[in-house]
């Protein structure tokens, strides 16, 4: 094979790989579900980031587009053949008046715009609610501060799932008990970071019932590719409904039940990490865990009302099965809240998971829960730990958790 037919077929080679990568990137980023599409706005916050988007891609586009034909076109006239050097811009003042002027009006429009929405987006003064929102190594914790116009008359803790009334201007609050992590719902609003010993505040709004899904997006460890969350939009009626049942009191199982041996077994051996609102001991003292004790951020998912969220361990599984879920995540708007505060059923309970991650949680969900390797933390848990029950012990918890309504 002469040079020349193999200076060809390289070049054939290497057109043939770009394209290839270009397909694959571009195939990549098609879905016909895709939860966390950042082009579906579904609030007004989200709507504003998608107005700016069709304005900044555009030009974005045919830049990048002119900038790369151009290139091609130099890469390929001016290639060395051993030709004199070509004629130089440098020294030209029209050249390089015209390539100041043009970037720098792009520049302005694209700012104009990009600081408009970024002050709109950073408001505040408008929001009608406000929730306490704190990551951790991996999940997120939610805390409703009593609000009397909200219906809200004592705090609210609970973990997974945030649960907003439509048409409300909420006002998140976050922050970090351990390292950097970023909360992200595209469809309500771009992401923020939550930082160890800061607030910062975000804003968020949905227009119809439904579930929004969202990702933690600033590496956070082991796992953090597993820090889901989901907002939860409800009606404003359905919004009282939920906060009445997250109000309710703590039921006892009632004696001689398994789920009266579980609650037994969950105070021996959960109830140091977990808080179940109103729990008492033998001697009816109220049980206040002390998650300080063992595990490295301080904290554990509150599970008072576990049975009314249909996702456990960050969010990560699923605590129904796959009927009930596609059943709430497919429900139209109008029936999205009566099918979401129906809670967890017994026929609706994805055992298999429950089970699976009482067994062993860091099988499920990588976590650096053994504390002989944690010197660093002084011995405590990042994550759930095995706890070794045995499936006697599994089936009275199970029985136990499904009373948590």
């Amino acid at each position: 094979m002469d040079t020349v037919s193999h200076v060809k077929n390289s070049r054939r080679r290497i057109v043939a790989t770009l394209a290839g990568v270009a397909g694959t990137i571009a195939l990549a980023g098609c879905a016909q579900n895709a939860p966390q599409d950042t082009f579906v706005p579904k609030g007004d916050n989200a709507q504003k980031i998608d107005t700016l988007q069709k304005v900044v891609f555009p030009i974005a586009g045919l830049v990048g587009v002119l900038v790369v034909a151009l290139a091609i076109y130099i890469f390929i006239k001016f290639r060395d053949k051993g030709q004199d050097i070509p004629a130089q811009s440098h020294g030209k003042p029209t050249v390089e008046i015209i390539l100041t002027i043009v970037p720098a009006l792009i520049l302005t429009v694209v700012g104009v715009f990009t600081f408009r929405t970024i002050m709109d987006l950073a408001k505040t003064t408008d929001t009608q609610m406000v929730i306490n929102v704190t990551g951790q190594q991996w999940w997120w914790e939610y805390d409703y501060p009593a609000q009397t116009d909200q219906g809200i008359t004592q705090p609210i803790i609970t973990s997974g799932q945030l649960v907003i009334p439509v048409g409300t201007n909420v006002l998140l609050r976050e922050t970090s008990r351990d390292v950097i992590h970023s909360y992200w719902i595209p469809a309500l609003n771009g992401k923020k970071d939550a930082v160890p010993g800061r607030i910062h505040l975000l804003r968020l709004q949905a227009d119809k019932p439904g579930i929004y899904a969202g990702q933690c997006t600033e590496f956070c460890g082991l796992s953090h590719a597993n820090m889901r969350m989901e907002a939860i939009a409800l009606s404003k009626e359905d919004f009282a409904k939920w906060v009445a049942g997250q109000q309710k009191g703590y039921t006892s199982p009632d004696e001689g039940t398994k789920a009266k041996e579980g609650e037994t077994v969950f105070i021996n051996q959960c109830s140091r990490c977990h808080q179940v609102n109103g729990i008492k001991d033998a001697n009816g003292k109220a049980i206040i865990s002390a998650p300080d004790e063992n595990v490295y951020a301080g904290a554990a998912p509150n599970l008072s009302h576990l049975m009314s969220r249909t996702t456990f361990a960050g969010a990560m599984f699923d605590l129904v099965n796959q009927k009930c879920r596609d059943d709430v995540w497919k429900a139209k708007s109008d029936e999205f809240g009566a099918k979401y505060l129906t809670g967890v059923t017994t026929d609706c309970l994805n055992q298999k998971n429950l089970r699976a991650w009482l067994r062993n949680a860091p099988a499920m969900k990588p976590m650096y829960s053994d504390p002989t390797k944690l010197a660093k933390t002084g011995g405590k848990y990042r994550g759930m730990p095995n706890l070794g029950l045995s499936e006697d012990d599994i089936d009275k918890v199970v029985a136990y958790l499904s009373t948590l309504k």
